[in-house]
């Protein structure tokens, strides 16, 4: 028999979920989180001027009317981003300090120190997706922040939180992972996932670090109807003595459900269930 919706709200699992869904809320709508993404640029080779102007080789929606100019060059053989600021600076920041050099090598969101401009309401940080280079612009005002809809939940039910089999591969294993750029990527994949439902087996390839967090990127029967049509993501907690809790209940949109500016992953081949998961995050209801 189904609960009652007052027996659902009463029930400690169902508002530990409840709550964990409420955060994730609340971290999509932070100023600088996914709902805030207005633009992407890639750069091309030689120096572009960026900014608001009507005269910027890259003109952004959001930011300083001149944010300065962007140099993309080759040293070494490998690429590197240089950014040239505006005379007037005073209201742009370099990973939350002062600016105060008239070039500045970027790090890329893939590198070891990432880098951020930054001025009151938004903004640009350096990617690398595939080798290409590009400019990713956040506004705190972006209308698909502005008009949040909130999410769309399956009831969480505890049918979809069940235990499955952890199976390490030898290290250095990958798999390529596509991207909605096209990319394929050979990326770290330490193992596979195995569990049971309705009576038949299903298996799933992870990535992620299994001392920390599997992370998962299934596509499923409901994608395209009730969920997102590019598939969703489960992230686990960490495996221990080689099992580990898959919670359907908590699979998640990726960012490209909510801004047309991310590079999300999209779910291998071997990762496209026949299974219709009737659990976790429905179709965002907003646009993007």
């Amino acid at each position: 028999m189904a609960m009652s919706a007052t027996a659902m709200m009463a029930d400690p699992w169902v508002l530990a979920q409840q709550q964990w869904r409420q955060q994730r809320a609340s971290v999509l709508t932070e100023p600088d989180g996914w709902l805030s993404l207005v633009g992407l640029h890639w750069l091309m080779p030689g120096r572009q001027a960026v900014g608001r102007t009507v005269d910027a080789d890259i003109r952004l929606r959001a930011g300083p009317d001149l944010l300065g100019e962007f140099e993309l060059r080759e040293v070494d053989g490998a690429q590197q981003v240089i950014w040239f600021p505006p005379s007037s600076r005073e209201a742009l920041h370099f990973n939350d300090a002062d600016v105060s050099s008239d070039a500045i090598v970027l790090g890329s969101d893939t590198s070891e120190k990432p880098s951020w401009i930054s001025w009151s309401d938004g903004s640009v940080q350096l990617i690398e997706r595939g080798g290409k280079l590009g400019l990713r612009v956040r506004d705190s005002s972006a209308q698909t922040r502005r008009d949040f809809q909130g999410l769309a939940w399956f009831d969480p039910v505890q049918d979809w939180q069940v235990s499955a089999r952890f199976e390490p591969k030898p290290d250095g294993s990958t798999i390529p992972i596509a991207n909605v750029l096209g990319q394929l990527e050979d990326t770290p994949n330490p193992g596979t996932v195995i569990f049971e439902k309705e009576g038949a087996s299903y298996t799933l390839e992870a990535l992620g670090d299994p001392a920390e967090s599997l992370f998962l990127i299934v596509a499923d029967r409901s994608n395209g109807k009730q969920t997102y049509g590019a598939g969703r993501f489960l992230y686990t907690e960490a495996v221990v003595d080689g099992e580990v809790v898959l919670d359907f209940n908590r699979m998640v949109n990726p960012p490209c459900a909510y801004n047309a500016y991310s590079t999300c992953p999209l779910p291998p081949p071997e990762n496209r269930l026949d299974l219709t998961v009737q659990a976790g995050e429905k179709t965002y209801p907003g646009a993007h």
